[in-house]
């Protein structure tokens, strides 16, 4: 029979419009009491309610089902796509390892707050692999070659995040390049010290670089990001300009003497450059007379480029914020552990809380190389004081408030070292370097008068290691125990507690007599580093400093009329 087998509508479930049209077509009779509610009968009387406003009610509540249903649509459709997005956003980072060999420098202890120092290695690379790079870059007879780092920038953003300070090594200066291994190739290249740092990209690829500027400075280097040519026009051209100066008009061209030239051609004063013009001035040499100048220029450059960046408030503006997003994550390559747009967002925001007034832009003296006059090399002194400024996590700008000095006997937290006539102790003497001999019998002198402060079991080594800085060395696998036993031996010399470090690579307690420490019983510490006391030479440039502008060589003047 018609309707047989099938259950009958619940009233309730149609009142709440859930069960419209259910049942439409489906030749089911209406039940009596159904009939009688259609008349105004006991079950109208029982539901207190008219069908006409019943089905007003239904209708309403099937609107709001819709909008209900709509809503989710757009909800779930907005997070898919915000998803496929950000996963496309991922899809164009490229990325490789983030060290190509060993340089044994560890990453240092965090402070009071927990914090650590953020350093990362910025590279230019002068890559020539794609028909753009070539036009960009020039030297067609090199398309192919392996890349060079031929702009190559520290920058080091404090363990608090109130100041940043970049560092800049002309690409031809002579520094030795480690044992490095090709992560993306597998190949390997042996240690050198004849090239110079911008051939590091070539003997293992960016990670190499990383290890070189890790042995040269001993600062650890938490990531490295690499821009080639294409990628600086690219980058220029989504900021919108970049406002540089220079004191008369330039034109950076060939002459009779001089081959080459970026192009650059600019009337004296302000101007604000973009794309390619933009990497013309970040590759001007010739025009601004050495690889120092043009590193002063590329910082006016970066310097000009944030302060553009605050002023446009990239930072929280959505629209811009993608648009930087789009192009930055395919003109960039970055280590492996930040290959993410989160986590490059990320970095990009320990840099945004820096104000500007406390970012410092500065590169290292050099002089010829005594082999080749158009190489370079490190003022020693000079570097190394940078480089402590760093490791230290001392600021490059006066701009900040003085930070409390932390005493050089202080105790470590942790349980009470080990009476010192107990103490397996090796003395290593670390006296040579490359400017000087070690000095004989170091080891055997301090051994002794260790010997004479209690400590009767520590003992000269025989093999030399040099070292800058005499360090006091514990198995890391020792932990706290460890760190209270060397912090013992420390003091007993007047050592600073920065002296006492851990070490995956010593057997036991290990004291590296380091060239600061040539003559004397006791350990007289170097003049403490001060913010903002940066050697001569160092040419450092504030980022709030807008009035800087780039002097012109001679040669290369122009006076804005010629054609």
């Amino acid at each position: 029979m018609p309707g047989e087998g099938t259950r009958p509508r619940a009233p309730r479930a149609r009142e709440l419009g859930w069960d419209d049209d259910l049942h439409e077509g489906g030749g089911q009779e209406p039940r009596a009491a159904d009939s009688a509610a259609g008349s105004g009968g006991r079950a109208s009387h029982r539901r207190g309610k008219s069908p006409k406003r019943g089905a007003k009610k239904s209708r309403k509540r099937r609107v709001f089902r819709w909008i209900a249903i709509t809503l989710a649509v757009l909800i779930l459709g907005t997070a898919t796509a915000g998803y496929l997005y950000y996963q496309h956003l991922n899809s164009n980072i490229r990325s490789s390892s983030r060290s190509g060999g060993e340089s044994g420098v560890k990453q240092a202890a965090p402070n009071a707050m927990g914090q650590t120092p953020l350093n990362i290695l910025l590279i230019g690379s002068d890559s020539r692999d794609s028909a753009e790079n070539v036009k960009l870059g020039g030297s067609r007879d090199t398309a192919g070659d392996k890349p060079r780092g031929d702009v190559q920038m520290l920058l080091h953003i404090s363990a608090d995040r109130k100041n940043s300070s970049l560092v800049s090594i002309p690409r031809d200066t002579i520094v030795e390049i480690p044992e490095c291994k090709d992560s993306e190739t597998g190949q390997e290249y042996t240690a050198t010290d004849d090239k110079p740092i911008n051939e590091s990209l070539q003997r293992g690829g960016p990670g190499c670089t990383l290890t070189t500027w890790e042995k040269l400075t001993g600062v650890y280097i938490d990531h490295w990001v690499m821009l080639d040519f294409a990628g600086v026009v690219a980058m220029a051209d989504v900021i919108g300009g970049v406002e540089v100066c220079v004191n008369t008009g330039v034109w950076d061209r060939p002459t009779r003497m001089v081959k080459g030239g970026s192009g650059l051609k600019l009337p004296a004063g302000k101007n604000t450059v973009k794309g390619e013009q933009a990497l013309q001035w970040l590759r001007t040499r010739h025009a601004f007379g050495n690889d120092q100048n043009r590193a002063r220029a590329q910082h006016m450059y970066m310097n000009s480029m944030l302060r553009t960046l605050k002023k446009q408030n990239a930072w929280s503006n959505p629209g811009r914020l993608m648009d930087l997003a789009e192009t930055a994550t395919k003109a960039l390559q970055v280590s492996d552990e930040i290959k993410t747009v989160k986590k490059l967002y990320d970095l990009a925001m320990q840099l945004k809380s820096v104000p500007i007034n406390r970012i410092t832009m500065t590169t290292i003296p050099t002089a010829e190389w005594s082999q080749d006059k158009n190489r370079l090399v490190p003022v020693e002194k000079s570097a190394d004081r940078m480089w402590q400024m760093l490791r230290e996590d001392v600021a490059f700008d006066k701009n900040g408030k003085p930070k409390a000095k932390a005493s050089a006997s202080a105790t470590p937290a942790g349980p009470p070292a080990a009476e010192p006539g107990t103490l397996g102790l090796t003395v290593v003497n670390g006296t040579g370097g490359s400017d000087q001999a070690p000095k004989d019998g170091r080891a055997t002198e301090v051994a002794q008068i260790l010997n004479g402060k209690g400590f009767a079991l520590a003992e000269a080594s025989r093999t030399a290691d040099p070292s800058k800085e005499t360090a006091v060395r514990y198995a890391k696998e020792d932990g706290d125990q460890g760190r209270s036993d060397a912090a013992s031996v420390a003091k007993a010399l007047g050592l600073p507690t920065t002296a006492v470090m851990a070490d995956t690579e010593v057997g036991g307690l290990t004291l590296v007599v380091g060239a600061d420490w040539r003559d004397g019983t006791v350990y007289k510490a170097p003049k403490a580093t001060e913010a903002g006391d940066l050697p001569d030479g160092a040419d450092d440039l504030n980022a709030a400093d807008e009035g800087k502008c780039m002097d012109v060589y001679s040669v290369y003047r122009w006076d804005g009329d010629k054609s």
